[in-house]
This record gives structure tokens, sequence and C-alpha cells, in this order.
């Protein structure tokens, strides 16, 4: 409860009421796109300069290195999972939507922390920016692997399906492009451009960047949460459409990636704040970055599918309910 009177929370409870009311309440998406970045960039400072007095130990190296299991192990599992009840392509889509991260969800909880002064490390960032790609590489390949087997005839696909006919040159060639524009993302070089700039800069350079990465962010972040709200409320209902298995998976299976995240923390003796924000990283679902680049890499696949999962059902659940419960138990376990 003491979370949803936090004002950024509250914010975006209004953006999911005036969504499900269909008020005409709307924030041009170039300002959102704004918000976006700025929140990137703000973060990465935050994390540069925390980053900057800790310097890289090796509980940093541990972090890092469970933040990459991660984004390896849960798209396999949600794809293990998934094939048993949607087709392969929507599998490997909502595995990857679910193995990556949301930057908003992470951004959120670490104000979360903040409000609880539960000190977390500032290299935790450039643990989400590592786990964004490796799903979307996996979905590729999945997708890749299900069409060379539809052409060798060894599984039978339904009609309507593009692409089976590409050859395994062009494949290979579309895989490459991906992997450009998964490491090469803006907004990824944003964030680790900041953080860069936050560790060379140090104290100076946080003092200087105060008035613009510490005093403004939580309003742009309610703002921006404002703006999620709507989108969260207006992509629910087809969601509400979907399969109960796969609402069920929605819903529990972040609370699985929580889970994993909990346990190797535990096992590498992590900080409670740093396993606090890899939990959170693990449990949430990209609806930005995955989205846009499976519209192109799987066009066998639904984005109503994906895209309303994890923006319908996953993201208000971690918002609303799934930080604070992340916290509590880290608490409990990691103190």
């Amino acid at each position: 409860m003491h979370n949803l009177l936090d004002p950024a929370i509250l914010f975006f409870v209004i953006g999911v009421v005036a969504g499900t009311v269909k008020s005409n309440l709307e924030i041009p998406h170039a300002i959102s796109r704004f918000l976006a970045l700025y929140l990137l960039m703000a973060l990465g400072l935050k994390g540069g300069f925390a980053l900057s007095h800790s310097g890289l130990t090796a509980s940093v190296g541990a972090s890092l290195a469970a933040a990459v299991f991660l984004a390896v192990c849960i798209p396999l599992l949600g794809y293990w999972i998934l094939r048993r009840f949607v087709s392969g392509f929507d599998a490997a889509a909502v595995a990857a939507t679910y193995g990556s991260v949301s930057a908003v969800s992470f951004v959120t909880a670490v104000q979360y922390l903040e409000n609880q002064q539960l000190p977390y490390g500032g290299h935790m960032a450039a643990a989400m920016a590592l786990m964004e790609s490796p799903a979307i590489i996996m979905a590729v390949v999945l997708a890749n692997a299900l069409r060379q087997k539809a052409s060798s005839g060894l599984i039978a696909l339904g009609g309507g399906v593009a692409g089976l006919s590409a050859q395994p040159v062009r494949q290979g060639g579309a895989l490459g492009k991906i992997l450009h524009e998964s490491f090469t993302d803006g907004a990824q070089l944003l964030l680790l451009g900041a953080m860069v700039v936050g560790l060379l800069t140090g104290d100076a350079g946080k003092v200087a960047m105060q008035p613009f990465s510490g005093d403004l962010f939580k309003g742009m972040l309610a703002f921006f949460l404002l703006d999620m709200g709507l989108l969260a409320a207006r992509n629910f209902p087809p969601a509400q459409a979907r399969s109960h298995v796969l609402i069920a998976y929605a819903v529990l299976g972040p609370i699985l990636h929580a889970s994993l995240a909990l346990g190797l923390a535990f096992l590498l003796k992590l900080p409670t704040g740093d396993g606090v924000l890899l939990m959170v990283l693990a449990a949430s679902a990209s609806y930005i970055a995955v989205p846009a680049v499976l519209r192109h890499a799987l066009p066998e696949s639904n984005p109503a599918l994906y895209f309303g999962l994890s923006l319908g059902v996953t993201f208000p659940m971690n918002i609303m309910v799934g930080i604070p419960v992340y916290t509590a138990v880290a608490r409990a376990v990691l103190h």
C-alpha cells in the first residue's frame, strides 16, 4: 500500500483510470520519447556516480555475471514452457519479450529503493543493458531454426506464414542485422555513455548535474508513468482475450524469474539492493525495444500477443505490487 502512495505510482494509476474510461488525455509521442531518453540518461549518470565510489569489485562482477546468466536462461525456459501452448514463432516472441527487460520498471525500482533508503550498486544499470539483447538474439536463432525445419519438411506449419522460403544466407544476414541493431541501439548507447560520463566525472560531475539528474528525476518519472498508465489500460483488453494459460504465464512467469534471480543473489551473496534490482530485471518484460525488433525479425508471430501481455498484464503488476514484494522478500532472504 505504501508503494501506491508514491506520487509517481499514483500518476501511473491516473493514467490507467484515464485509459480505462477512454479519456482523450494523450501524451504526444515525441514527448514520451524524450522522457524515456531523459530517464535513461539520468539513470546512467546516477549509476556512473555510484560506480565511481564503489569501483569494480568482485560483487560487481558477480552481479553482471548473474544478469547475463538470467538473460540466457529465462528466454530458454519461457520457450520450453510456451511451445506446448502456442506456435513456435509466438513462443519465441513471447519468450524474448519476457527474457528481456523493462527500463521503466528498473527506473521505478531504483526510485523505490532510494525512498526506502536501501543502497544499491550503480553497476546494476549496466546489468540492465546487458540483459536486453541476448533474448532478442535467441528468438531470432529459434525462429531461423523453425524456418529451416519447415523448409526441410520436418514440421508442418499453417498457411499465411511469411518468409518460409528464405535461404540460410539471407537468414544469416538478417541475424547479423539484428545483432548490429541490438548492440548499437540508441537507448542502450545513451545509458552506457551516461554511465561512463558519471564514472569519469565523479563527485564534481554529480554536483554539476544535480539539477538535471537529481531534482528533475522524480517529476519526469511521474510524467512518464502517466503515459505508461494510459498505454497499459489500452493494451489490457487485448491481453484479456488471450488464453488463460498465457495470462497465467504473464503473472506467474515473472514470479518464477524473480525467484531464480533471488536464488542467484543468495548464492553469490549479493547486497540486498542489488538483489532487488536483479529480481526486478528478471521479472520485467520488454514492451519497447523487443517488440520493435520482433516486428521485423519474426513477422510470423502475433505482435498483439507479446505486446499485450507484457504491457497490459506484467508491467502494471510489477509497478504496483511486484517491486515492494520483491524488496520485502529480498530483505528477508539477503539480509
